[in-house]
This record gives C-alpha cells, structure tokens and sequence, in this order.
C-alpha cells in the first residue's frame, strides 16, 4: 500500500461522519487568529519571550485534573510523573511538549497529557526539556537521552510508549534514532503528533500550504530552529529527523494536519518508513491546523484523542 492509500483511508476514517468542519473548529480558528499566534511566527527573530507569558512549569490542580503528581529534577530537566487515580496499565507514557523549543509547556499540553493519563489509567512522565535560545540541541538531546534512562529505571523500554506533539515529537524520534544508532533498548512505540520532520523547511510544498495554516508560518518556525541549531547544520540528523536512522524504526503512529506547513516532510518520513517495512499508522486531519488533537473544545479534537487513548488502551 503506497502512502497515498494510507492517507485516504485514514482521512476518511476521521472525517467519513462529517463531511464539513464543526461549527467548534471555527471557534477555535477565529481564537487562534485573534491571538496572533501566526503573526508572531510570522517575523524573525520570534519573540520567544512572548510565546512564554503561557508556560506553565509547575501545574496546579487544575492543569491536570485533580491528578496527583511529582516533580524530578534531572540535570537542566524537570520530569514531571503524572498518575491516574488508579493504575490499570502496565506500560508508562514518556511525553514531550511542543513549543518550537523556545516555549512551553503551556496549560495545553498539561491539559492533554492528563486527559490521556485519566482516560488510559497509565501513568505519564512530562519532559519539561530546556528550551532556546539559551540551550541548543545539543544539550537538549542530551537531556531527553538523561530522562529516558531515568524511566527505564521505573519501566521496561517494552513498556514504555513515546507521545510527542511538534518539536516534543522530533526529540523523541531523534531519541529513537539514536537509540538505533547505540544498539540500546527500544521503547515500544511512539506517537507523533503534527512533528517537525525536517528544520530546515527546504521542502517546495511548504510554500503553498502557508496561506492556509492559521497558526504557523516558516520564517518565524525557522527562526526558532536557528537558534534551537546555533552552529549545527539545520540538515543534520541532531536536529532533523529526515537524515537519521530510518532502518529498525518503532511502531509509529502519526497524526497529520492537512493545513499545516509540517505536513509535507511529514509525508516524506512516513514514506521512508514504509520503504523500510516499519509499521506505520496515519490519520489526517481534514483541513485541520497544527497539533489539532490537543485544540481545546473542537469536536475534530475529541475524535483524534479518543483515538490516542483507544490505540493506547490497545497495549493494555
């Protein structure tokens, strides 16, 4: 099955129930827009400073609905443990938070994650990462490699499931990359959620979907990757998942915005999966912007994390 098969099965899967978006989906457009969120993406450098008014570093009750949970400290890392009111499931969600990998996370992501954790009864660990321009990827892998094998001290990696949204998604594939590189144990599977496959955004095809992402816009994404990179090569696979290790990849199953200007090296990825046999599952948001399975309130929202937690509970 080629990948376009793929992606028409998965999208009619999402959208066969309705064939227009929900009224909701333009409520969320209209906020999104109002917030100016694609205008501070749209300048370079970004105003990273701005994107952090919304971090939230220590969640209240609130942030994860009244679940409990615990801060480690581990080297410039907090790696926050989330925990259902009872535990059901034997495996443990490692998440990374998006947020360009200058900002967050922000009550979104708490939000998200602790929606998972209540609805699969599994308990999570949030990597709050350290972000640029202070820190460059290079530490910032190095940081995330220090978390994972604080949880496999807590979980078997057959156990452990991956689940990252944009730049929290490419740190955890560039982690799979170079776990297959280091010969060391593979967790078991990892979501994606709208991950930025390639940061150089050199792909043509970006070019005629930014006029229809109301979120992001490629000047001021790559701005935030320069400074995420410093002296690195955009292209290199420290920062790019494009140019690692394909070969011996997880299960991988990946959420893709039709309206996203990720979505083109998206496609390429997931193609280079299949070329090298690794199973892959796609869902496409029909015309759906950036990270939309995490979007408050939009009926497209609750159909695609229903599908993150009935996939998940599959692994029970």
């Amino acid at each position: 099955m080629c990948l376009k098969d793929v992606l028409e099965l998965q999208e009619y899967r999402v959208s066969s129930k309705k064939m227009m978006n929900s009224i909701s989906y333009y409520f969320v457009s209209a906020v999104i827009k109002l917030k100016g969120i694609k205008k501070i993406f749209s300048k370079a450098p970004i105003n990273y400073h701005k994107l952090r008014k919304d971090d939230i570093h220590s969640p209240s009750a609130g942030d994860v609905f009244g679940l409990n949970f615990t801060t480690i400290k581990i080297g410039k890392t907090n790696v926050i443990q989330i925990l259902p009111k009872e535990v059901k499931s034997k495996n443990a969600i490692l998440y990374c938070h998006g947020g360009a990998s200058v900002y967050g996370p922000s009550d979104l992501h708490w939000n998200s994650i602790a929606r998972i954790v209540e609805k699969t009864r599994t308990i999570a660990y949030l990597v709050d990462y350290p972000k640029s321009p202070e820190y460059q990827i290079g530490e910032i892998n190095t940081n995330v490699d220090m978390a994972y094998a604080y949880l496999l001290t807590k979980v078997d990696a057959k156990n452990l499931i991956l689940l990252g949204d944009s730049m929290g998604g490419t740190l955890l594939t560039l982690l799979v990359q170079r776990l297959i590189e280091r010969n060391l144990h593979l967790p078991k599977c990892i979501f994606l959620i709208s991950p930025v496959m390639d940061c150089s955004f050199t792909n043509p095809a970006i070019e005629l979907i930014e006029k229809k992402d109301i979120m992001l816009s490629k000047v001021g994404v790559l701005s935030a990757k320069r400074m995420c990179a410093g002296d690195l090569d955009l292209r290199s696979r420290e920062i790019s998942p494009l140019y690692g290790h394909i070969k011996g990849f997880i299960f991988t199953y990946i959420f893709i915005a039709e309206n996203d200007i990720m979505r083109p090296d998206e496609e390429v990825f997931v193609e280079m999966l299949q070329r090298e046999n690794v199973q892959v599952e796609v869902v496409i948001g029909k015309a759906m912007p950036h990270v939309w399975p995490f979007l408050p309130m939009m009926s497209e929202s609750k159909i695609a994390i229903k599908q993150i937690i009935n996939r998940i509970n599959s692994f029970a």
